[in-house]
């Protein structure tokens, strides 16, 4: 709790750690103009919070981040490279039946819920099931995404995520809540997210500040 709460205090008071923090959300931005400038900075402060480090580069590698205020006819999953700053791809990513249509306007961190859900993940195993190559998903906030593992919430491949399908359905298909990908891009995208990299998932709905002062990650912090 300590340590979260003097990295909080830092980022807020240091101009130089600061300047490192602001370096790296241009160069993302840069790399991904069309991506929602408060999506991404909140991407960044929450993971802040949980790595402890105002320097997030020299802990995660890597960072993906939906922007699910777009339609599923878009490609709203962009994966950054955080050390090398670039970005690496941008995604179709599906959302939960329960969430909505063409738009995801609902989310739920409740079992049964079908719906998607928001807030900051981690990239556990992958493993090979139903959906094959797959990669589980540990949710970091308390009360608000971590029952990702209970509701097997996993990123996995669909055939129903594919412009062909969209073309014939006039959207995407949808998931039990995961946000699945599609075939072509599931394993190159597990292996880039396992073992302890990033994913980030954003809609409007989201608190302003959020992540300001690390409250909604500090279990996660005192459990490390």
């Amino acid at each position: 709790m300590f340590k979260r709460l003097m990295g909080a205090v830092l980022l807020a008071l240091l101009p130089g750690q600061h300047a490192l923090a602001d370096e790296l959300l241009d160069a993302l931005q840069r790399a991904a103009p069309q991506l929602e400038g408060r999506a991404l900075q909140d991407a960044l402060q929450a993971l802040r919070c949980v790595e402890g480090e105002v320097d997030v580069s020299d802990q995660a590698r890597r960072l993906a981040v939906i922007d699910y205020s777009r339609s599923s006819l878009e490609r709203r999953l962009w994966v950054f490279d955080l050390t090398h700053r670039h970005l690496l791809q941008r995604e179709f990513v599906a959302h939960g039946r329960q969430s909505g249509e063409l738009f995801a306007e609902r989310f739920s961190n409740l079992p049964g819920s079908h719906q998607s859900s928001l807030g900051l993940f981690r990239g556990a195993e992958s493993y090979s099931g139903r959906h094959g190559h797959s990669l589980r998903l540990d949710g970091l906030e308390p009360a608000f995404n971590d029952q990702a593992r209970a509701r097997a919430l996993v990123i996995h491949g669909a055939d129903y995520v594919a412009p062909g399908w969209a073309d014939r359905h006039g959207r995407m298909g949808r998931s039990l809540g995961c946000p699945a990908v599609q075939q072509e891009v599931i394993r190159v995208l597990v292996d880039q997210l396992k073992d302890g990299q990033y994913l980030f998932a954003w809609h409007p709905q989201m608190q302003q500040d959020r992540y300001r002062d690390c409250a909604s990650l500090s279990a996660v912090r005192s459990a490390e």
